[in-house]
């Protein structure tokens, strides 16, 4: 009878974590889902603000020939710190990993109006890289534990979304309160959005395993080649690495090409791609949850070579705003899936260190972008549409990689 009354009350206990397991895949978006997009959302506006007056400012401060360095130099240490980022992540929790990202950008927000020179200016450049090393990686690795494997692709364009309306809202708030009162009270405006994106992560619950955590201790900080990359999840971090080299090189060359153009708001041409890329970035996610990542990133693929080319060819004002809008479907298609993708290969005990990689293949191919784009283009107007048509080229590549073997998703 006793091992009767064992086996009824293990059938009660499995029946009953299946209902949970099913509430969970029925409503997956709970209060912590749309706090970690919040604190998100306020991040990505915090770092975003400054960026179409960057140029500007180190131009005044006597640097122009150092404009492809502003991006660059931030994805530096953002790819050298992913690989302690993931294993923080895997080990501390995901929740510190965050934080220490959006304290970076308080402080370092604060420390540009007291920057006098080109030296300080790129040293707080290379410091700042320090806010992407990190945030993203924790915020990943946090949704990727909350959400159910068949809601990833969709959960992730949510929060892709929530990202994209702060990188949207970003320039564009910045720019206006730069015109409006100085670029100074930019600076102060972006801190205060790195700090509210902190205090939303005080309401946040750490989602790491108890039995997976450890006490912070220096050595934490030793990394092994596993650490900076994770093996199942090379094909992704390829394509990843292809398809954000233009990112790069559209951060470095907009503001001056809007000017070129006569775009009065620097910001306009960031805000329209972002807004072009939210509503896709829902429906790429969802169709790639039923019908497979590599379908929508080879789509992806093809419309960024065409907003690369249009970008390249632009003459009027009209014409670059048009090509904003197919470079952001790309983008709004590309992003979600392919993070979707990494985690769908990844062992759950290593999550963080798979998006560590994902996210160091981000950085080097937003970096050398950037430094491609500086180098050719930075001082000479007339090879701008050049820089435009490598990146075409590098999403090419990546839409032909799509067609090798290694590059299947999950059906």
């Amino acid at each position: 009878m006793s091992g009767v009354g064992r086996g009824a009350s293990g059938w009660g206990g499995d029946l009953c974590r299946l209902m949970s397991v099913s509430a969970s895949a029925a409503r997956p978006y709970s209060l912590q889902f749309w706090l970690v997009c919040l604190s998100s959302f306020l991040f990505f506006g915090s770092f975003n603000m400054m960026i179409p007056e960057l140029p500007a400012f180190l131009t005044r401060l006597g640097g122009a020939e150092y404009k492809g360095l502003i991006i660059a130099l931030f994805t530096v240490t953002a790819g050298v710190s992913r690989p302690f980022s993931g294993k923080l992540a895997d080990t501390v929790g995901r929740v510190p990993v965050m934080v220490v990202g959006s304290l970076v950008c308080v402080v370092c927000s604060l420390l540009y109006p007291v920057t006098t020179t080109v030296f300080g200016f790129l040293l707080l450049r290379l410091v700042h890289g320090f806010s992407t090393g990190f945030k993203p990686t924790g915020t990943s690795a946090f949704l990727a534990d909350l959400i159910p494997a068949e809601r990833r692709g969709e959960a992730m364009g949510l929060l892709g979304i929530a990202g994209n309306v702060g990188m949207a809202a970003g320039p564009a708030v910045g720019a206006w309160v730069a015109q409006l009162w100085s670029l100074n009270a930019m600076f102060v405006v972006s801190s205060a959005a790195g700090l509210l994106s902190v205090l939303v992560m005080a309401h946040m619950k750490e989602t790491l395993p108890v039995e997976q955590r450890q006490r912070f201790r220096p050595g934490l900080l030793k990394v092994r080649g596993a650490d900076i990359v994770e093996p199942v999840v090379v094909g992704p971090a390829v394509i990843s690495l292809l398809t954000v080299a233009p990112y790069g090189i559209m951060l470095t060359l907009i503001p001056d090409l809007s000017d070129r153009l006569h775009l009065a708001n620097r910001g306009l041409f960031f805000t329209t791609f972002t807004l072009s890329s939210l509503g896709v970035r829902f429906v790429a996610g969802r169709v790639s949850d039923r019908y497979g990542r590599v379908l929508v990133l080879k789509v992806s693929s093809a419309l960024l070579v065409a907003g690369m080319g249009l970008i390249a060819v632009a003459q009027t004002a009209a014409g670059l705003l048009g090509a904003a809008v197919v470079f952001g479907l790309a983008v709004g298609m590309n992003s979600p899936t392919i993070m979707a993708w990494a985690i769908d290969r990844a062992h759950d005990e290593y999550r963080g260190r798979a998006l560590a990689t994902m996210y160091l293949a981000l950085e080097i191919g937003i970096g050398v972008g950037a430094l491609v784009a500086g180098w050719l283009a930075g001082t000479n107007a007339d090879r701008v549409p050049l820089a435009f048509w490598i990146g075409a080229g590098t999403a090419g590549v990546a839409l032909a990689a799509l067609f090798v073997p290694w590059g299947k998703g999950r059906k």
